[in-house]
């Protein structure tokens, strides 16, 4: 009877040495696996943002060749202060928009990329802003009037599919094409994403077709739109002689 109470007790005791390796030894290797991802991933996300920039200026191209084109395209990247300076010494290609649009104006990086194609010259401009249920962002490009919007793009991290999701769709990002930010009078109104567009070949109107049952996420990227290019007026001022006006 003694024997077999001892025997019960080695066996539990093995069981749990057992499960304990077995925890450590799988959290080490997910563990392992993890950091070894890590440059994989940051490589992906980074080749993934190059390719995002290029579409805005009609340059499609997958993660592979998405560097070559960036370098031959894009002739500058350059971080801007509130007032339209050039920032000495801050990456703009690094710059995480989503702790900068959390900053005062004063302290915020601004990012503009110029890219020359086609013997054309481009300003992409970073947006990001809210959606229904969380972030969305993208890029905007501008020729060289800083008026005329060349394309954009746009993703979310939690829209719903088949609604506020759709606007990752390419009928809505060309619907984008040719808008003007400008009004008449010269002051910086974006692009309004509204219901019922009357004319989506009126490019002067400053509105495209929203996106039936999203107005939520549509107003976002209304804001997002204004808000960001607002920021950038003090440099466009630099750029042309558009009459712009000061609000």
């Amino acid at each position: 009877m003694e024997e077999k109470s001892v025997n019960k007790t080695n066996s539990n005791g093995y069981t749990f040495l057992f499960a304990v390796i077995m925890v450590i030894v799988v959290a080490s290797v997910l563990a392992f696996t993890a950091t070894s991802l890590q440059p994989i991933q940051r490589e992906n996300v980074r080749q993934e943002k190059m390719q995002s920039i290029l579409a805005t200026i009609g340059v499609e191209t997958d993660r592979a060749g998405a560097e070559e084109l960036y370098n031959r395209y894009i002739t500058e990247a350059v971080t801007l202060d509130y007032q339209g300076e050039e920032r000495e010494g801050v990456d703009a290609f690094t710059v995480d928009l989503a702790k900068e649009i959390k900053r005062e104006d004063e302290e915020q990086n601004f990012p503009l990329y110029i890219a020359e194609y086609e013997g054309e010259t481009y300003y992409i401009v970073p947006l990001r802003g809210n959606g229904l249920w969380n972030a969305i962002f993208g890029y905007i490009s501008l020729e060289d009037d800083v008026n005329t919007i060349k394309g954009a793009t746009f993703d979310h991290l939690g829209e719903t599919p088949g609604l506020g999701a759709e606007i990752t769709k390419e009928w809505f990002k060309e619907s984008f094409a040719e808008e003007k930010i400008f009004d008449e009078s010269g002051n910086l109104v974006g692009v309004s994403v509204v219901k019922g567009d009357i004319d989506p070949s009126d490019k002067d109107d400053n509105q495209v077709d929203a996106i039936s049952g999203a107005t939520i996420t549509g107003d976002g990227v209304s804001d997002m739109i204004s808000e960001r290019l607002q920021r950038y007026l003090p440099y466009f001022k630099k750029q042309t002689d558009i009459k712009v006006a000061t609000k």
